[in-house]
């Protein structure tokens, strides 16, 4: 079953051997037990500093303005046709990408379309799980209440597999309804995805949490790197969360 392949990937994280099939019979109970993985500790330990934020963000933009001038000659020698298509589609996603951390820098929440609309820069090079740099994965970590204290390349395993439990969480809860949460519940979904809910209205995090179901259910398992640096792109401008 879906759910219990969800607890199960989630014991595996932590290093549990239990099989799926034991979780089977309290499917709906482990769903919620996954609500509250990461509930609400002090702000302190949840947040990351404000330079490893300043610093996503900026290597978010420098990243979409980098052109490798040696792949975009050889484009332009061999493929002329192809080139000129590749070129109006990559600088409308770096216009885009520019204007969104512009935004937020400036304290705008963005909007889910908006978000949804670079989904393609997340799929490979330059912002692709695999091409971030060792920086970006300690301050990505901490964000996500992960040690940042790892070699790279364990950084990056503990991340896809981290992000995909979430992503898989997600989904089931998105079948649950946001709706059939406690109180409680919402606000420790909330804390699990990156926004410090502690102090923040109920509906306010049912609102949060809406949009980062949206956004994480219309992804696939290429484009989880969006879903990763979702933990600062929704959450860092939102309502009562500034810091």
């Amino acid at each position: 079953m879906a759910l219990s392949r969800v607890c199960w990937a989630r014991a595996a994280l932590w290093g549990s051997a239990v099989p799926p099939g034991l979780y089977v019979v309290r499917r709906l109970q482990f769903v919620r037990s996954g609500l509250t993985w990461g509930a609400p500790r002090s702000s302190k330990l949840h947040l990351s500093p404000k330079a490893d934020v300043k610093s996503l963000i900026s290597y978010v933009v420098t990243k979409t303005k980098v052109i490798n001038g040696k792949y975009h000659r050889f484009l332009g020698r061999h493929f002329p046709r192809f080139y000129v298509l590749y070129t109006i589609f990559m600088k409308g996603l770096q216009w885009h990408m520019t204007e969104l951390c512009t935004k937020m820098q400036r304290g705008t929440h963005p909007a889910v379309h908006d978000i949804l609309a670079l989904r393609e820069c997340f799929a490979n090079h330059p912002l692709g799980m695999d091409q971030l740099r060792a920086l970006q994965m300690k301050a990505l970590s901490r964000a996500m209440l992960l040690t940042p204290y790892l070699p790279s390349v364990l950084l990056r395993h503990r991340l896809k597999t981290h992000t995909t439990v979430i992503h898989q969480l997600d989904k089931a809860l998105a079948k649950l309804g946001v709706g059939q949460l406690t109180a409680q519940e919402v606000k420790s979904a909330c804390y699990l995805r990156g926004l410090n809910s502690t102090h923040i209205a109920e509906e306010r995090c049912r609102t949060w949490l809406g949009e980062w179901l949206q956004i994480s259910c219309s992804l696939k398992e290429t484009e989880l790197s969006l879903l990763l640096h979702n933990v600062v792109l929704l959450s860092i401008n939102y309502v009562g969360s500034r810091r």
